[in-house]
């Protein structure tokens, strides 16, 4: 789709998006383990830094490697400094900030609740992305299965402070808000959007990073923890943005933001397969509603049933 359609994108999504979506919430459930390694040596501020320094330096390559010009960026500036405060600054910040009384269970509930606030303000704030009983059904349930699936890890943070947990809701808001700020920039191709977005981002944590932690000690640490910050950075972070930017134009904010749904269960499967963790049933049956979820939130199955036929749909 070209870029000065993203404001007009459909509600509907394409078997495209869904697995743009699908490939976005694994790639996104990564990123807990590569920062589960790199805060054990980094500052979470100092990681956001290099996070999004590291991932603009590889997609201004990428820009200059396919011809992208990113002088197409420069009119929407203030519009992509907001984006960057909303999309990373904030929400990381703020992330961080509650994690520190959260466990990840409670976090990653309140993270999901991202498609809730993305649809009420969608809903008011856009004419193609209005709510709809399948949208909200089906997000209520997303959100229903990741509290399933977390479990004993949502019971256990249940008593931490009020303040953590209005952080990690924060988030969720400023991820919402990011969202509608992204569908307003039209005219811009997704890649240079995101190379604009972290680019501004890597421009605010400097002075941040600066200001809190200093020079010292910025760049001494083990080589397992740089792999994981380049991990961090080039696959889930400049990869993922990519990904995410295009989902954006191709499917809307709402349906983009179904990703929060998928990153838990992402983050609890790669663990299974590649720490020896072990699924429960419990688990599973999170992740069996946040499934069911999904589909009602696409529709097609009841359209189908209720018009005795399968529906055709775009691909």
């Amino acid at each position: 789709m070209p870029a000065n359609q993203i404001h007009n994108a459909p509600a509907t999504m394409s078997a495209r998006s869904w697995a743009m979506l699908v490939l976005l919430g694994v790639i996104w459930g990564g990123s807990f383990f590569f920062a589960r390694i790199a805060v054990s040596e980094l500052h979470p501020l100092s990681l956001v830094l290099f996070r999004v320094a590291i991932a603009a330096i590889a997609l201004q390559i990428y820009l200059a490697a396919a011809g992208i010009s990113f002088r197409s960026a420069l009119p929407y500036a203030p519009g992509l400094v907001l984006l960057a405060v909303l999309n990373n600054v904030i929400p990381f910040s703020l992330i961080f900030a509650g994690q520190t009384q959260l466990g990840a269970g409670l976090a990653s509930v309140l993270n999901a609740t991202t498609p809730f606030w993305t649809a009420l303000l969608a809903s008011q704030l856009t004419d193609d992305e209005k709510l709809s009983w399948n949208k909200v059904l089906g997000i209520l349930l997303g959100i229903a299965g990741t509290a399933i699936m977390i479990g004993p890890g949502l019971v256990s943070g249940l008593g931490a402070p009020a303040w953590a947990k209005l952080a990690l809701i924060g988030a969720s808001l400023s991820y919402a808000l990011a969202l509608m700020v992204a569908k307003r920039l039209r005219g811009i191709p997704p890649a240079v959007v995101a190379t604009a977005q972290l680019t501004a981002s890597t421009a605010v944590m400097v002075p941040v990073v600066l200001t809190v932690n200093g020079f010292a000690g910025l760049f001494s640490h083990s080589v397992h923890v740089w792999a994981a910050v380049l991990g961090l950075a080039l696959l889930s972070t400049a990869f993922a943005y990519l990904l995410y930017f295009r989902l954006v134009a191709d499917a809307g904010a709402t349906n983009a933001s179904l990703v929060t749904l998928i990153v838990p269960a992402s983050a609890i499967l790669l663990g299974v397969l590649f720490l020896g963790e072990r699924l429960e049933p419990i688990e599973m049956l999170g992740m069996a509603v946040i499934a069911l979820g999904l589909v009602t939130i696409d529709g097609r199955l009841f359209d189908s049933a209720t018009r005795g036929g399968p529906v055709k749909r775009s691909p």
